[in-house]
């Protein structure tokens, strides 16, 4: 099947209730049976045909009763407000899976979540420093949330660890961190302390774009 040329690159962040690491990373239940997780990124160069997408910033929210593969999932999406009638369209196209693969992780996200609440177009920020590892969603009036490193409970020193997955559908490569986030409306939640993953996106209709892709 042919797909409409597309890709998105940039710094990107997930923000989760499991404890640090994600058991969902390694096929196996999330720390607290349910999944709860704000996302975000910040295309630094991206198109949708001759739609350019670049310098935009997307967050968007997900709950599911139990893992994530069981579906049943509520989402939401915001959109950057400065975004044209045609970027929002390509946008919301690609959230909701459309011109990818099934195998796509926007198209994988996408056929779990059965309620999928109305988009907002608000002033999304998202920033991502994997070195210092901190991060932070900024979505007023329905977001915020932050990363921050994982100290050792002993000398308060920062602690690195990373999650590689040479096969992985969303990232092949994170680090990870400490989350805190809050949303409101749609689907409200509040968690901290909590796992957080910060990792580079390049994306496009067939997956990810693999290093000599």
């Amino acid at each position: 099947m042919a797909y409409v040329d597309w890709r998105l690159s940039g710094p990107a962040v997930d923000l989760c209730n499991c404890d640090y690491g994600c058991p969902c990373q390694f096929n196996a239940p999330p720390t607290r049976g349910c999944c709860e997780a704000a996302v975000g990124f910040h295309i630094t160069e991206g198109h949708f045909g001759d739609t350019r997408l670049d310098d935009l910033h997307v967050a968007c929210v997900f709950a599911w009763p139990g893992a994530i593969h069981e579906g049943h999932g509520q989402a939401q999406a915001f959109i950057d407000e400065r975004a044209t009638e045609a970027q929002r369209q390509a946008l919301l196209m690609l959230l909701t899976g459309q011109e990818q693969e099934p195998t796509c992780f926007f198209a994988i996200f996408a056929s779990t979540v059965e309620t999928m609440h109305e988009p907002r177009f608000l002033p999304v920020r998202v920033e991502s420093d994997r070195a210092s590892l901190s991060a932070r969603i900024s979505v007023p009036g329905a977001l915020e949330g932050s990363a921050e490193p994982i100290r050792n409970p002993m000398d308060g020193s920062v602690h690195r660890a990373k999650v590689v997955l040479p096969e992985g559908f969303e990232f092949t490569d994170t680090d990870c961190a400490s989350a805190t986030f809050r949303t409101e409306g749609a689907i409200p939640m509040s968690h901290s302390r909590t796992n957080a993953m910060l990792w580079t996106m390049d994306v496009g209709p067939h997956g990810l774009f693999r290093s000599g892709a």
